[in-house]
């Protein structure tokens, strides 16, 4: 690379890789690979699925860099392209999700039931407890459909605006709205599903122990 690369302007960088220089290629990779890869991460817990889906987004993004315009930041370009290659990769016959997630232990249930007990679910307040809420919801995440996991990524984990995540997918910002009160309104079904069974399956398995 260059001596001094690290110092060229984002635009400038986009506009020689897109002409097939490497190098400024290279430095982009360098620069937002962190991003890329946390944005992958979101949507997938393997290593070697997020690995895949990190290199497809450069990939594309290479392809795609006489489309970048320069309005917004780089950074902001790529997001939307990982988000897009992710979703696309969940879409495909080989990424759905299977819609069935293992009971929680009894951890899981006894605060999930404290916290729907309550209208809102309230900040964390210990380690432990975010360890759990994190696993959980990562898990009944993991269940929805791609459109469903994608926008609640992208706004309840991501914090991102309306405005970015119409930016990052292509949808009005109407749809990011109406997508994402339907999402977390199945998100909800899902978790009050899980906690059913959970509590059926805990009280069986224990009913079960009872005899010996």
């Amino acid at each position: 690379m260059p001596e001094g690369y690290t110092e060229v302007s984002e635009i400038e960088l986009a506009k020689n890789a897109a002409t097939g220089d490497e190098a400024a290629f290279a430095e982009i990779v360098r620069r937002f690979s962190p991003r890329v890869f946390r944005v992958a991460s979101r949507f997938f817990r393997q290593r070697e699925l997020v690995e895949e889906a990190a290199q497809e987004a450069f990939l594309k993004a290479f392809v795609q860099l006489k489309n970048y315009e320069g309005r917004g930041s780089l950074e902001g370009w790529l997001t939307r392209v990982t988000t897009n290659t992710c979703l696309n990769l969940l879409r495909s016959a080989k990424r759905q999700p299977q819609y069935e997630v293992s009971p929680m232990t009894e951890n899981e249930a006894e605060w999930l039931e404290d916290q729907m007990s309550n209208k809102a679910f309230e900040k964390l307040r210990s380690d432990e407890q975010k360890m759990v809420a994190a696993d959980l919801v990562d898990r009944v995440i993991g269940t929805l459909k791609p459109d469903d996991r994608l926008v609640l990524i992208l706004m309840d984990g991501e914090e991102n605006s309306v405005k970015d995540v119409a930016e990052m997918t292509g949808w009005t910002e109407s749809k990011v709205k109406v997508q994402a009160f339907r999402a977390r309104g199945r998100m909800r079904k899902a978790v009050l599903e899980l906690l059913e069974r959970s509590k059926n399956y805990i009280q069986g398995t224990v009913a079960g122990e009872k005899p010996r």
